[in-house]
């Protein structure tokens, strides 16, 4: 792997993760508490044999998670993460056809698919309800998790 695309996706995943989150804590502290949520993977729950550096930043940032959501309990502040697994969007098929393997997009979409016990992709929206499950006050007690969202993927 090159350096500046290392350096891309370390800073894409997770130094990002990390800038906003010095933003926003503070004033969320001001203002009395709050939610933050993180956006990482099934790749860093259970790595990806395909995207390794991708899955290093993925958990790091559930490590993130982790740490902030005891750091900032006490503040009234909630810190958890949302793991997608696949999501048929336009990057999706990207993801299968990754450089040097572009022919085979199709062999590898169907080999995940029969890895995920749904047997499919998830909607954005699918994954949109968990995020807002997460940053509701019906999650008012959960804080420093990653929820997985992936058709049971994490469970096999």
């Amino acid at each position: 792997m090159e350096k500046a695309d290392y350096d891309f996706t370390v800073n894409l995943n997770l130094t990002s993760a990390v800038q906003c989150a010095a933003a926003a804590g503070p004033l969320m502290r001001q203002r009395g508490g709050g939610s933050i949520l993180f956006t990482s993977s099934v790749g860093g729950l259970v790595g990806s044999m395909m995207a390794p550096i991708y899955s290093m930043a993925k958990f790091g940032v559930i490590g993130l998670t982790m740490s902030l959501a005891q750091r900032y309990a006490a503040d009234g502040i909630r810190v958890n993460a949302i793991c997608p697994g696949p999501v048929d969007t336009p990057m999706l098929p990207l993801f299968f056809g990754r450089k040097g393997d572009e022919d085979k997009t199709e062999e590898n979409r169907q080999k995940l698919m029969a890895i995920v016990p749904m047997g499919r992709a998830a909607q954005p929206i699918e994954i949109a309800h968990g995020a807002l499950w997460l940053l509701s006050d019906d999650a008012s007690f959960v804080t420093g998790i990653a929820l997985p969202v992936d058709g049971g993927y994490t469970c096999r």
